[in-house]
This record gives C-alpha cells, sequence and structure tokens, in this order.
C-alpha cells in the first residue's frame, strides 16, 4: 500500500501503513497555525480487499464537533465524489472501504483544484459580459483573480461575492462555478435582466495559497483572511488588501461572502444585525433576500444557523460585518455544510458539487428580488 498527498491541496500523514485494516494517518497543521481538519490524499490499495483507515487526534482539530455526524467522500476518477462509511469516537476518524479499483482519493470535501480555477477564470473571461483582471498576487505569487460582469455605468449596483477565504471550504468555489454559469448565460433571462441595472465583481478564490498548500483556514503566512478585513497588509493578507482596494474604488451595493461550516448540517446565511450602522433598510433587504431564496429553493433554510450579534457588538474584522459597515449596503456570510443537508439528506453523496452549483444558480433570483431596493 502507498499513500500519497504531494499533489494540488493533498494533506495526510502518514503514522503507518502496512496492514489494509490498520492504516494510521493525521492531518497536518496548516502552516504557521494550529488550524487543521482539512485531508486530501490517494490510497493505492488492494481491490476487492476491506480496508480501514483511521485519522487520530481530532478531539484537537480546528472543529470537533464537525466530526459528528460526518461521512468522507471518495472518488476513483476525481469528478464523482461519493460517500463512504465513516465513523468517530471523539477523536479517531475511522473510514471503512473496500475499494473497486487500485487507486482511490480521499477528501474532506470534494476537492477545487487551482488548475480548475484557472480554467474558471479562462472560460469565463471569454463571455462578452466578463472582464478579467488580475488584482495582484499572493504570498506564494499565485494569482488574485477577479471577474467583473456587467457593463460599467453609475446607475448600475455594485455586487460584490467572494469565496474561499477559508480554503478547505471547497463547496463556496462550486457554488460560484454554478452562479456564473448562469449569470454568463445569455439565453437566461434572470441573468440578462440582472445585468440591464447591476454590474457584478466576482473573487472565486480568495485563497489560491491556502487552497493549493492543502489549508483548513489559513493562507501561506497562517493568517486567517477573515479576521484581516479591519487592517490588512501587504505582508501578511495581501488577498484581503487588494480586495478591499478594489472595493474602496468600485463602492458596494450588496456583499455576499460565500463559506462552509463543518458542523451544521443547513444552508444558511449570517448578516450584519451587530453592525453600529445596523438599521431598518438593512433588515427589511436581509428578509427579502431570504424569503426569496426559500421560495426559490428548499436546500436555503432559516432556522438553523449561527447567534446573531447584539447591536453594536459586531467583529467588525470579520470580512461580511467590515464590508456591510464600510459601504453601508447589505451584507451576508453564506453557508454550506461539509455534511448533508439535513432538510433534504442524500445518503450516497451528502451535500455535493452538484447541489453547491445549483444553489449557486438559485442565488441570482434572490439577488433580483432585492436588486431594485439596493440603494
Amino acid at each position: 500500500m502507498i499513500i500519497n498527498s504531494q499533489f494540488d491541496s493533498g494533506n495526510i500523514h502518514v503514522i503507518r501503513a502496512d496492514q489494509p485494516n490498520d492504516i494510521q494517518l493525521s492531518i497536518n497543521k496548516d502552516n504557521q497555525s494550529d488550524f487543521y481538519q482539512w485531508f486530501h490524499f490517494k490510497l493505492h490499495a488492494t481491490p476487492f480487499v476491506e480496508h480501514v483507515l483511521y485519522i487520530n487526534d481530532l478531539a484537537k482539530s480546528a472543529y470537533p464537533d464537525g466530526w459528528r455526524g460526518y461521512k468522507a467522500v471518495a472518488s476513483y476518477d476525481r469528478e464523482q465524489w461519493f460517500r463512504v462509511d465513516t465513523e468517530f469516537d471523539g477523536d479517531t476518524l475511522r473510514i471503512d472501504f473496500t475499494p473497486e479499483y487500485d487507486s482511490v482519493y480521499f477528501a474532506y470535501f470534494a476537492p477545487y483544484s487551482y488548475e480548475r480555477h484557472l480554467n474558471l477564470i479562462a472560460d469565463a473571461q471569454m463571455s462578452f459580459d466578463c472582464r478579467h483582471e488580475l488584482l495582484g498576487t499572493t504570498l506564494d505569487g499565485r494569482e488574485l483573480n477577479l471577474l467583473m460582469i456587467g457593463e460599467d455605468a453609475d446607475h448600475k449596483n455594485k455586487i460584490w461575492v467572494t469565496a474561499r477565504q477559508h480554503p478547505g471550504e471547497t463547496m463556496a468555489q462550486w457554488l460560484i462555478e454554478g452562479f456564473l454559469t448562469r449569470l454568463l448565460d445569455e439565453d437566461d433571462g434572470t441573468a440578462r435582466a440582472l445585468l440591464e441595472n447591476n454590474q457584478f465583481y466576482v473573487v472565486p478564490n480568495m485563497n489560491p495559497d491556502g487552497s493549493a498548500r492543502g489549508h483548513l483556514r489559513t493562507n501561506a503566512a497562517g493568517m486567517n483572511l477573515n479576521r484581516e478585513w479591519a487592517e490588512p497588509s501587504l505582508e501578511k493578507s495581501p488577498e484581503v488588501f487588494h480586495v478591499l482596494k478594489k472595493m474602496e474604488q468600485t463602492g458596494v451595493d450588496l456583499f455576499l461572502d460565500v463559506h462552509g461550516d463543518e458542523a451544521l448540517p443547513y444552508n444558511f446565511v449570517a448578516g450584519t444585525e451587530g453592525n453600529p450602522n445596523y438599521g431598518e433598510r438593512i433588515a427589511n433587504l436581509e428578509e427579502a433576500f431570504k424569503q426569496s431564496l426559500m421560495a426559490c429553493t428548499p436546500e436555503f433554510q432559516d432556522t438553523h444557523g449561527y447567534p446573531k450579534d447584539a447591536p453594536g457588538q459586531a467583529n467588525l474584522t470579520i470580512a461580511c460585518n467590515a464590508v456591510g459597515h464600510k459601504f453601508d449596503c447589505l451584507s451576508y456570510t453564506l453557508e454550506m455544510p461539509f455534511k448533508d443537508n439535513a432538510d433534504l439528506p442524500d445518503e450516497s453523496f451528502g451535500w455535493s458539487p452538484a447541489r453547491c452549483h445549483q444553489l449557486g444558480e438559485d442565488l441570482l433570483v434572490a439577488i433580483r428580488a432585492v436588486s431594485v431596493n439596493l440603494r
């Protein structure tokens, strides 16, 4: 048996792998950080022999509660990712799997590679309505890409969408792929109507370094980008620095920051109730957005989510709060599960890239519902 993780977003440490029924593993920490939870590796196995993999020391991982009720994903072809039998005892994750082929990949969630990201940017820029801007480079020298969609005009709302500040939350970029697919579809009436009065600024991957390195939550310098929005720096958080600088140039009328949640098996949003300038206008926009999305898809709900901040108690280092406060705009963090949507479970695939893709398409309906009242 051979276990390998020397590839894009790979992460695993092999403790022992000499018996198929006792493969002992652990997860490497993010660089210069204590965060760890993301894993992605390849197992060269013996077909039709049961393999038992143990991932250890998870009681100290970033989100121990995220392992309860969780099932790992596996793939033979790196295209279709399916759920496998998984148990958690409070510290160790056990994966029981009998492979049908000579090699199989395992991951925390379906990976979204940097190569696929580059393809997404390249394909999008071929659209008549889209332009690609290089905002800058990361600490590892990768591109920070921005897609600008729609003709620039002063009367248009400026709608910003960002994803993967936390690189292990790959479902965020799967959603962006669906979002862009529909928004750039010249035959889609909703997209065409939106582009008449709105201009979109989309950053599909805010953290390409962490994504390639196999991090859960941080960039190359070990910085949690979603705590850098008060004072980003070129030395530690150039990703946020460049995006915020561009936001200041364009203005922001609506901001969606797309994430994944390890523990909660639901799709939900978190708003800016704790911001000092939060008021009736933003509250009404929030409610209209949520009601529209719930009417559009059963994948979204507003019962389960994060506790709301008390008035004036928002953490303004977080993107959603910082942007909502700075630009006095509707600003949401959109969260998706690593596990499954408990309201609409799928035993074989759980929450999946295809469902992320569809939710990304459905977001256009909710944006259209509020767009006429954003200013």
